[in-house]
């Protein structure tokens, strides 16, 4: 009897390729030590086996981590312990590739950019990546780390490298707490440039560096300060409002109203992290109040257990939530 418990506890898997399962198991078995953690059993790995023990729910939770993880692998995607924790906290809120879209061929939730694989992390990004293909006008709210404007930017890039727009535009308030940056040296660029540094962080995370310098001097990839979108009309292009927090009521009505046709427009922000002056009203606050249920407007929400940056990020976001 007591054997027979002891078969029903352990699950075993092989994989084909010893070197992909060797890079599954990170350096010194890392990357199994979060599955591990994540759900509650002990994988031992012996060559291209691995043996799970634990619950049957858990061990069978664990075993489509990996399998994901290691069809990751496969495709010659990079797999980090961003990539598992990723992936451990999708298939713990029971998501599948499959589940997440109800058609996979309406919908790719993995972003291919030259320089990498984009793909969702949590359910509300994958919810968020969904809106993006399906809506003119999207809003993505929540605390910072959470993937709001990266996996924004990566679905404006998509979008021109598919040929779907012409331009991509992103945008961010001159606006930064306690500062004022008329006191900075240098011309209007060289004073706003700090500010939207960010975004081109993200740019030449998934784009080389030669092809983003020859696209800006192009003017089909735009970065600039949300005031000097008035006036204009943005066609066929993929728009981005970072850190909307710190845009005014009137500030966001005229970037809203720059929508053109074939646009797709995305504003992100964190309502609670607003540096605008006492008294005045986030535009992204009332942007919400206006528009929540207008057609064709979507609006994805995240909270910190959609932190992709440091675990402990979350935890300091939760331990501010509570005070």
């Amino acid at each position: 009897m007591s054997e027979q418990l002891e078969v029903d506890e352990i699950e075993l898997i092989d994989f084909a390729d010893n070197q992909l399962t060797a890079e599954l198991s990170g350096a010194h078995d890392a990357h199994l030590a979060i599955i591990e953690e994540k759900f509650d059993v002990k994988i031992h790995p012996r060559g291209n086996r691995f043996s799970i023990n634990g619950a049957q729910r858990n061990r069978n939770r664990a075993a489509k981590a990996l399998h994901r993880l290691y069809d990751k692998l496969a495709r010659g995607e990079f797999v980090g312990v961003g990539e598992v924790r990723a992936v451990a906290n999708l298939e713990n809120e029971n998501i599948s590739d499959n589940s997440i879209s109800k058609s996979s061929e309406a919908i790719n939730l993995t972003i291919k950019t030259p320089k990498r694989a984009v793909s969702p992390r949590s359910k509300n990004q994958a919810s968020y990546l969904h809106k993006l293909n399906r809506a003119a006008l999207t809003f993505g709210v929540g605390p910072a780390g959470t993937g709001k404007t990266y996996l924004a930017v990566a679905n404006a890039v998509s979008l021109l490298l598919r040929g779907q727009v012409e331009r991509v535009v992103l945008s961010r308030p001159a606006l930064e707490a306690g500062e004022r940056i008329g006191f900075l040296p240098g011309d209007m660029k060289e004073k706003v440039d700090p500010f939207l540094r960010p975004l081109y962080d993200a740019l030449h995370d998934m784009l080389h560096a030669d092809y983003v310098e020859r696209r800006i001097s192009s003017g089909e990839i735009e970065i600039a300060p949300v005031a000097f979108m008035r006036g204009r009309t943005l066609a066929r292009s993929a728009v981005i409002l970072d850190e909307a927090q710190n845009a005014t009521p009137e500030q966001m009505k005229m970037f809203l109203t720059r929508l053109g046709d074939g646009a797709h427009m995305t504003v992100t922000g964190d309502p609670s992290q607003t540096d605008l002056p006492r008294g005045v009203k986030s535009g992204l606050i009332d942007a919400l109040e206006v528009l929540d249920g207008v057609d064709g407007v979507e609006i994805a929400k995240f909270d910190a257990a959609d932190v992709v940056r440091h675990p402990l990020v979350s935890k300091i976001i939760n331990a501010y939530d509570r005070r």
